[in-house]
């Protein structure tokens, strides 16, 4: 946009002026200060890939050739001054693209916050190196603080050295040339030239010069120590570092240039006949996300909108906390603390104090030592679904905009925020009450500052002034002029940095046209008027000062939560359907195993059996049915057992037990009326066969089973002699339904019934006769 209006500027200023000239200049003035939302703080134009969650692991993981991914956020000073380097060294290396790419990923977008999370990414700017051919994240990790772009060059090379086991196919050699590989480099090589560049052990000029003439083709660059004696011998090199060029006719010649650096060497090679850019073409990466011109929001700076201050808190409590998978230690005691302040100063609207109320008590309740964020997010999204309670999911910047997406945004908000909940501390401190913590709001902001906020460069900042003074404060008063001061000392450091907008300058505040009495000059200098200076503090940041303006509706806030409601229990009630689904299969899987095994099992032990029986029970035994008859029906993981099952397991026994599975049917059928749940015989015990359970409700017709063994001989051989089947059969009709405990309750109560009729009786018996000996009288 700059570009496109400087050009069209000097196309115009060229030209005469006249009053048409005049207008497009302040059409093209009144468009320039439009702010315009790009990629983060690159585009297309940088040599970089903009990546994003959609795109980074199918991109990075598993290429071909070596990624640096740079993880930054946009509103982060740190990484504002940086991305000049990083510009810098994508320009300078672009030529390494075959090997190696650059690419960038905005980790303060809300869509990208769970991919830098999965990787571990807290601080700002961040680099990551991935091999080529990586199949995680977790391969050759490095973050990279330098800001020079040589020394960043210098680092890269010494990672793509560390490919050991696979090289990434487009990269050349980058390891000394030896003298054997120098005499039959032609016999197995193809190129006009062959460059070798002498140099010393510490020197990086030979492995540059190597991966900047990549895409260039009839020419191939190595590098050769000074150590090597034989070809510094050879080429009779006296000066270190130098270029001589080695030909198919074993013939050489020095490159003679100006300077023995990078960049001569470079332009020399790529000027030689007959060298040309192959078949790689140098191409600008497109953007992921197309330009968007974001709407101007006006608003009065001596306001405060209440838009900012819940933008403030759903970023830091779902984007920065949200970087960090598990919430411990002294984190989790800092993320109670914020919320803590949260929830007792924040003078919201009932929805989002509810929301927060809500999670300060859960994270009060919670004793864990660890808590993972999704259960935090969980609450925090109402997923529990307390009532009128919910926190607005998106940005919306009011007084916290700036002319640019990487200006102000989430720090002017987190300050607004911050202020905001000191002079509410001082609010509700009333005279007489036990006086609070003035110090409490001041240590909540230093622990989140310090343990999650993103730019780690003002997080070091804030701290340094932290530890300096901020214990010495004394009462609220202090706490919020100790906050107004160290606000103005960052503006103060910050002041003309690159991560400044040029709309919204670096100044100390409150400015004159705010607040003239706050300012006042002392022997020439200027002087602040604390008193003044206190009052206005407590005055802008009160609750009478707060603006509503360009808020979400309530109504549209919980139409929006139910929507969501209603997504997240539609894909709980499909994980449960699906994780049921899967155990269910693995039941039945199981069971089949267990069946076959059980089955295999008890083939082979039959066979072994049936050549150790004597003839007399063969005689026994009658023909064996098919199985088709087979109807025994498996009920999680059991056998229920009908009439018919018995029958048909008699047949099943006689096909594959013969007489030593008939023994344990009639011992299992024998045991059922005691424990309802018995186990073969000894010998079937160690095959391990499926289990035979009776249903409650059934009734098994003993004494059918007692005459069918009876009939084949076994009778009431295998059958308990305590009871006859007719006796057994009788107590289970009887029996029906009552446990022994219920019987026995009701045997004591009949007896205790029996017991208080006898005594009625015996009482009545005695009064009787007393009755009867009063009414004697004496005879005269």
């Amino acid at each position: 946009m700059a570009q496109q209006y400087n050009a069209c500027c000097s196309v115009l200023k060229s030209r005469c002026s006249t009053p048409l000239t005049v207008v497009l200049l302040a059409i093209l003035q009144l468009l320039s200060a439009l702010p315009v939302a790009h990629a983060g703080l690159y585009s297309a134009s940088d040599h970089v890939l903009v990546l994003d969650a959609d795109n980074l692991e199918r991109t990075v993981l598993n290429s071909s050739n070596a990624w640096l991914v740079q993880f930054y956020v946009s509103w982060c000073g740190h990484c504002i001054k940086f991305s000049d380097t990083w510009k810098s060294i994508a320009n300078d290396i672009k030529e390494w693209k075959p090997a190696l790419s650059l690419a960038v990923l905005d980790c303060g977008e809300e869509a990208n916050k769970e991919t830098c999370s999965k990787l571990g990414v807290h601080g700002y700017p961040s680099l990551r190196f991935f091999k080529a051919f990586s199949k995680s994240s977790s391969d050759e990790i490095s973050t990279l603080e330098s800001d020079s772009v040589q020394s960043l060059r210098h680092r890269i090379i010494d990672l793509m050295e560390k490919h050991e086991e696979v090289w990434p196919p487009a990269c050349p050699p980058l390891e000394p040339i030896s003298v054997l590989e120098v005499n039959n480099f032609f016999t197995t090589n193809n190129p006009l030239y062959l460059a070798l560049i002498f140099e010393g052990e510490d020197s990086y000029i030979g492995r540059e010069v190597t991966l900047d003439m990549l895409p260039y083709e009839n020419i191939a660059v190595r590098r050769v120590l000074k150590s090597e004696q034989a070809l510094v011998a050879h080429f009779e090199v006296t000066s270190f570092p130098s270029c001589y060029l080695y030909f198919k006719n074993n013939s050489h010649v020095r490159v003679n240039i100006q300077m023995e650096v990078r960049s001569f060497y470079t332009y020399y090679l790529k000027t030689l006949p007959g060298v040309m850019r192959g078949s790689y073409k140098l191409h600008v990466m497109p953007d992921s996300k197309p330009d968007v011109t974001e709407p101007w929001k006006p608003f009065e700076s001596s306001k405060v909108y209440m838009a900012d201050l819940e933008s403030a808190i759903h970023y830091s409590l779902r984007v920065e906390v949200g970087l960090q998978r598990v919430l411990a230690g002294e984190q989790l005691l800092a993320l109670k603390s914020f919320v803590s302040v949260l929830a007792k100063y924040f003078p919201g609207r009932t929805p989002v104090r509810r929301i927060l109320m809500t999670l300060n008590t859960w994270l009060k309740a919670d004793e864990n030592d660890k808590i993972p964020y999704s259960d935090f997010e969980d609450v925090l999204n109402n997923k529990i679904e307390v009532p009128n309670a919910v926190l607005s999911d998106r940005v919306n910047w009011v007084a916290c905009q700036g002319s640019k997406p990487q200006f102000r945004g989430f720090p002017c908000s987190l300050w607004t925020l911050f202020h905001f909940l000191t002079v509410q501390a001082a609010a509700k401190e009333r005279p007489g009450s036990t006086v609070s913590d003035p110090l409490e709001v001041l240590r909540a902001m230093r622990g989140y500052i310090k343990n999650f906020f993103s730019c780690r460069e003002c997080a070091k900042n804030f701290e340094a002034m932290a530890v300096e003074s901020m214990e010495t404060v004394k009462d609220h008063d202090e706490a919020i002029l100790w906050l107004w001061s160290r606000h103005n000392r960052a503006n103060n450091r910050l002041a003309g940095d690159v991560s400044e907008d040029p709309k919204f300058p670096k100044l100390q505040w409150p400015p004159l046209d705010l607040c003239a009495e706050c300012h006042n000059e002392v022997n020439g200098e200027h002087a602040w008027n604390m008193d003044a200076v206190l009052q206005f503090l407590k005055e802008h940041y009160s609750i009478n000062n707060l603006s509503g303006d360009y808020l979400e509706r309530k109504s549209e806030l919980l139409n929006r939560q139910k929507q969501k409601l209603a997504i997240w229990k539609k894909e709980e009630e499909e994980r449960a359907r699906n994780l049921a689904r899967e155990i269910k299969d693995k039941e039945v899987d199981e069971e089949n195993k267990q069946y076959k095994d059980y089955e295999v099992g008890n083939e082979e032990n039959g066979q072994n059996e049936e050549n150790n029986e004597p003839e007399e029970e063969h005689e026994v035994l009658d023909k064996p049915r098919s199985k088709k008859n087979l109807k025994a029906s498996i009920i999680k993981g059991k056998m229920k057992i009908s009439e018919e099952d018995i029958v048909d397991l008699d047949t099943f026994v006689e096909q594959h037990y013969k007489s030593q599975a008939l023994q344990a049917a009639a011992a299992a059928v024998a045991m059922a009326e005691v424990t309802k749940k018995k186990s073969l015989t000894k010998r079937d015990e160690k095959r391990k066969p499926l289990q035979l359970q009776l249903e409650e409700d059934e009734i098994i017709d003993y004494v059918g089973i007692h005459e069918r063994l009876k009939k084949r001989g076994v009778g009431g051989k295998y059958l308990v002699e305590e009871e006859s089947p007719k006796k057994q059969y009788w107590k289970r009709v009887l029996g029906k339904g009552f446990s022994r405990l219920d019987l026995s309750l009701c045997a004591l109560l009949y007896f205790v019934s029996s017991v208080f009729l006898l005594v009625l009786f015996l009482f009545f018996r005695m009064r009787r006769r007393c009755r009867r000996v009063r009414h004697v009288f004496p005879v005269l």
